[in-house]
C-alpha cells in the first residue's frame, strides 16, 4: 500500500522563507532590478555583502565553521526566492564556494564559477579573473546573466543541479503570480480577461505545474537522492520555461515591452535551462536510473 507523504514547512522554515522575501523586497525591488539591467554584467555588491551577513551563502556551513548550520531544504527554499525576483550573479557557484573560499560566506567575494577551477569577480568592474586561464564574461539573451567560459566542463554537483531547480521554481511562481495579476485586472469587452475560458485554462496550467514542481524539488531536498534532484529538475524547468511562455501569452504583446518583467523571467528561465546539469544531463540520469 502507498503511504501518502506531506511535506510541511516547520516554523523555523517558514520563518527563514519569509525573511530572506522581505530583505529582497527591501533591497531588491522592482526599481532596483529595473538598474540592474540597465548595467548589464554588474552586480550590486552593497546587496551582496548583505546577503552574505544573513547568511544567504553560509546556509549549509557548519556553524562551527562560522555558517548557519541548516540543510538542504533551508537553501532550496532561499533559492526559490531569490529566483521569483530574478536576484542576479552567480549565486549557486558562490553558495557552494562558501566554507571552501576564503570571503565567499560573508559576500565580500563573488565566486563566479565552480567549474573544477575558481573563477572570481574581484575587481571593481566585476571583471572576471581567477583561476582558470582565459575565462571570458560573455553577454547572453538575459541581460542579468553573463556567461562565464571557463576551460573546465559544466557544473553537475547535485546541489547545484537542485539549487537551479529551486531558482527555476521560483520563476514558476512569480509568473503565475503575475499571469493571474494581469488576468484580474486587464480589460476586454466590458469584464476582466481572466473571465474567458481560454485565460482561466493557462492560468490554471501555470497553477498546476509550478506545485507540482513544487512537490518535486522539496521532496528532492528532503531525499538528496540524485534521481529525485534530477526528476525536479526537469519539473522545475518545465514550470518555469512553459510558465513563463503562458504568462506572456496572458500578456500579450505588453509582455514583450521593457517596462513588463514577464520576458525577463522568460529569458532567466531559458539561460538555467542550459546550465550544467541541465535538462540532458537530468533525463540521462534519469535513463540510466530506470534501465539499472
Amino acid at each position: 500500500m502507498t503511504v501518502p507523504v506531506r511535506f510541511q514547512l516547520t516554523d523555523d522554515q517558514r520563518a527563514l522563507r519569509d525573511g530572506v522575501r522581505a530583505l529582497l523586497a527591501r533591497r531588491f525591488d522592482r526599481e532596483a532590478l529595473w538598474a540592474a539591467v540597465d548595467s548589464p554584467g554588474r552586480l550590486d555588491r552593497a546587496l551582496w555583502r548583505e546577503l552574505g551577513e544573513a547568511g544567504f551563502f553560509a546556509l549549509r556551513v557548519p556553524e562551527g565553521d562560522g555558517g548557519v548550520g541548516l540543510g538542504l531544504p533551508e537553501a532550496v527554499l532561499a533559492f526559490e526566492e531569490a529566483g521569483r525576483v530574478l536576484l542576479p550573479g552567480p549565486l549557486v557557484a558562490t553558495h557552494l564556494a562558501a566554507g571552501a573560499v576564503p570571503g565567499a560566506a560573508d559576500g565580500s567575494v563573488v565566486v563566479a564559477g565552480v567549474d573544477g577551477a575558481l573563477v572570481e569577480w574581484l575587481d571593481a568592474a566585476d571583471v572576471v579573473r581567477g583561476d582558470a586561464a582565459g575565462a571570458v564574461a560573455l553577454r547572453s539573451v538575459d541581460p542579468l546573466t553573463p556567461l562565464h567560459r571557463t576551460p573546465a566542463a559544466a557544473v553537475t554537483d547535485p546541489v547545484a543541479v537542485l539549487l537551479t531547480a529551486a531558482e527555476q521554481l521560483g520563476t514558476a511562481t512569480r509568473a503565475c503570480e503575475l499571469a493571474v495579476q494581469h488576468a484580474r485586472t486587464r480589460e476586454q469587452f466590458g469584464q476582466p480577461i481572466g473571465a474567458f475560458q481560454a485565460v482561466k485554462h493557462l492560468c490554471a496550467q501555470l497553477l498546476v505545474r509550478a506545485e507540482v514542481a513544487r512537490a518535486a524539488v522539496y521532496a528532492a531536498a528532503v531525499t538528496g537522492d540524485p534521481a529525485d534532484i534530477a526528476a525536479a529538475r526537469l519539473l522545475a524547468d518545465e514550470a518555469a520555461v512553459r510558465g513563463a511562455r503562458d504568462c506572456l501569452q496572458v500578456h500579450g504583446g505588453m509582455g514583450f515591452t521593457w517596462e513588463s518583467e514577464v520576458h525577463l523571467h522568460l529569458k532567466r528561465a531559458w539561460v538555467r535551462a542550459q546550465r550544467g546539469g541541465g535538462r540532458t544531463e537530468s533525463e540521462e540520469l534519469l535513463a540510466a536510473e530506470l534501465t539499472a
